[in-house]
């Protein structure tokens, strides 16, 4: 795992000391070693943490006739194998590092190379020959890439502070971007908070020629483009959970495990246990008085019986009230997810005992309907689309309340008779207003449907006129040939757990310098669970049914039926501390100063007048993306040169800490 950071320039020489700012921000992704290449059109930067060849695989890596250079983030899980065919085609290695097999690729597959890998992976390549630039990210977009296009070329680094440390990117929000995170909780890949400032899609590559300039992005892998299978070989995903448990492992440095008492991360830690061969570390989170969503004694039976050695880290609100603008800096996008403190806390913790290499579980839930409101989209989209061939036969399903949320024993009741119905014919409305080609999929999400009632009243006149999409039109126009069911699930893995999941995951776990692991997005798995999906539907049987089968042959019957509650803190004591002690930055701060939100529903929210149960999650999310705003928009302009701080008032707690503007 390491940090990346370049430029390749359109005219005259690149801009060395942009890059070198650029670098200095991303140590924390790699203190264990740094390399350099520059010429008079590109350099490049790399910031190492040391896993594999920890002695000789400093980079950057060079093909064998010096015409080809490589900086990669990420591990390689198949280069044992892709090294061995390559050696037997008379390729002469270097070093024993992973990611040299993507030099001797492509030398004989050029960009059709990333088709061979199997892991997680952003990666620059420079071909002297061709005077192009390659970038390139894995399928399923664990590893984070952005890029800036200018009058003098082209910027990439792997984080976006490090985009912004160079100071070549003016801090400007992007007013679509915006309006996205409010209703998402994060701002979907592969737009930014940044105007002019992207991530390079997950499963794409970008080249860049110099003569004459161009710039192509293209795409080589879909997850709904997964073959079907033809028959329903259950046991595939036992097979494939056995070979992604052996290749997650191969590390030179000891390995961990993060463990909630939940379905995936029990599976990840079974298929660890099975073929480590030093001894495994387990850590989890609790909160102090053990609460309902405290997990630890689930996770300690676990990891008992697998005879994993246990640390636990004990969460109060306090440690998380005070670390919120630390956590805010490190998260690198604004994510407005309250359980980021424990992903970060586990980090933290594995790093302190020595354990620079973490497993975790995401995946599971969005690739194996974990989530009932993925379920319920499958259905109501097919609902939707059969009341618009057809409405009079429809119409009945959406005003029966059995179908709307009332148990057949509770009929009696006629208020949940009535609130069944209310339902449908809410429902109705919404889809009968919504564009036709519109998928039902966040906009059964009620902070979605917060945002979108809140829109006028929380967006100044003039930042509303400048939004030129909806928030809606990421669920729409799927392809037609695609099966619904597939489709959801590959909306759930580009928006949810792309960027909520998988962003938060590598930026918190890099903030320690620990590389995280996520064995269930594997790309291999991912196209075994769809082909058996389009073969054999499975959005009826109860959650996880089919990752639960397969997790029986490496888990007892006691560590499959538990409910998964994940990293869940008590919800309403930190939403409420946390804006108790940092909720008044909204008030006149930097979203109403910059004209995006309206000063009397910034005051409103600042006073806690928007804290009831619907409208507390919201109004958390324009404090995290307020303190965004104070802290990031500082980065830069404390190397340009710019007083782009002076303008907006920033609460004292940050002026003081040094990590605002350089860590």
């Amino acid at each position: 795992m390491c940090g990346i950071s370049g430029m390749i320039s359109r005219r005259g020489r690149p801009d060395v000391a942009c890059v070198q700012r650029m670098h200095n921000a991303l140590q924390h992704r790699g203190p264990d070693g740094e390399g350099f290449y520059g010429d008079e059109h590109i350099v490049f930067r790399h910031r190492r943490l040391s896993i594999i060849d920890r002695e000789g695989g400093g980079q950057p890596l060079t093909s064998e006739d010096g015409r080809l250079i490589l900086i990669a983030n990420g591990e390689i899980y198949n280069y044992i194998e892709l090294r061995d065919e390559l050696q037997q085609r008379e390729h002469r290695f270097k070093t024993c590092s992973d990611c040299e097999v993507i030099v001797h690729l492509y030398e004989e597959e050029g960009p059709d190379c990333v088709h061979q890998l199997r892991g997680m992976f952003a990666f620059a390549l420079w071909d002297l020959k061709e005077q192009r630039l390659v970038l390139a990210r894995d399928r399923m977009g664990e590893k984070p890439l952005y890029y800036h296009l200018s009058d003098q070329g082209m910027f990439f680094a792997s984080e976006l502070k490090g985009l912004l440390a160079s100071g070549a990117v003016p801090f400007q929000l992007d007013e679509d971007a915006v309006n996205l995170y409010f209703h998402y909780g994060y701002v979907p890949e592969p737009q930014t908070p940044i105007r002019g400032v992207k991530k390079l899609d997950a499963a794409s590559l970008l080249q860049v020629d110099l003569e004459p300039w161009r710039v192509q992005e293209s795409n080589y892998w879909r997850l709904e483009d997964a073959p079907a299978f033809e028959s329903a070989d259950e046991q595939c995903l036992d097979r494939e959970l056995e070979r992604v448990g052996e290749l997650v492992l191969r590390s030179d440095v000891p390995v961990g495990v993060a463990l909630s008492g939940g379905l995936d991360s029990s599976l990840v830690a079974a298929l660890a246990a099975q073929r480590y061969p030093g001894r495994l570390h387990a850590f989890s989170v609790g909160y102090p008085g053990h609460p309902p969503c405290d997990e630890r004694d689930d996770a300690r039976r676990l990891a008992n019986y697998l005879d994993i050695e246990f640390h636990e880290v004990e969460l109060s609100t306090d440690s998380f009230v005070n670390a919120f603008p630390q956590l805010i800096l490190d998260a690198d996008d604004p994510i407005a997810d309250i359980a980021s403190w424990g992903y970060y806390s586990v980090m933290k913790r594995s790093a302190e005992c020595g354990i620079p290499v973490m497993l975790q579980g995401q995946g599971g839930d969005e690739l194996f309907w974990g989530y009932e409101w993925a379920r319920r989209s499958v259905a109501a989209t097919d609902r939707k689309q059969r009341w618009l061939r057809s409405p009079w036969r429809t119409l009945h399903e959406y005003l029966n309340p059995l179908k709307n949320g009332v148990a057949a024993k509770k009929l009696l009741s006629l208020q949940r008779v009535g609130r069944g119905m209310a339902d449908g014919w809410e429902q109705l409305r919404r889809d009968g207003s919504s564009p036709p080609d519109q998928f039902v999929f966040y906009d059964m999400v009620p902070s979605f449907c917060v945002a979108a009632k809140m829109r006028k009243k929380l967006f100044t006149t003039e930042f509303q006129k400048n939004l030129t999409r909806d928030a809606a039109d990421l669920f729409r126009e799927i392809p037609t040939n695609i099966p619904i069911d597939v489709a959801i699930t590959g909306l759930t893995c580009h928006t949810y757990l792309r960027e909520n999941g998988i962003a938060q995951a590598d930026r918190l776990s890099m903030a320690s310098s620990v590389e995280l692991r996520l064995p269930l997005v594997d790309y291999r798995l991912v196209e075994k669970a769809i082909g058996l999906r389009k073969n054999c539907p499975d959005h009826r049987l109860p959650a996880k049914a089919r990752l639960r089968s397969a997790a029986a042959r490496f888990l007892p019957g006691e560590f499959l039926r538990r409910k998964k509650l994940g990293f869940t803190p008590p919800l309403r004591e930190w939403y409420g501390s946390v804006l108790d002690r940092y909720g008044s930055t909204l008030d006149n701060g930097y979203l109403v100063q910059a004209g995006i939100l309206q000063a009397a529903t910034a005051r409103e929210l600042a006073s806690g007048e928007c804290r009831g149960q619907d409208n507390l999650e919201f109004t958390f999310r324009a404090l995290v993306l307020e303190m965004w705003c104070q802290i990031y928009s500082c980065l830069g302009s404390s190397h340009s040169g710019k007083n782009e701080c002076s303008h907006r008032k920033v609460p004292a707690s940050l002026r003081e800490e040094s990590w605002v503007v350089e860590r």
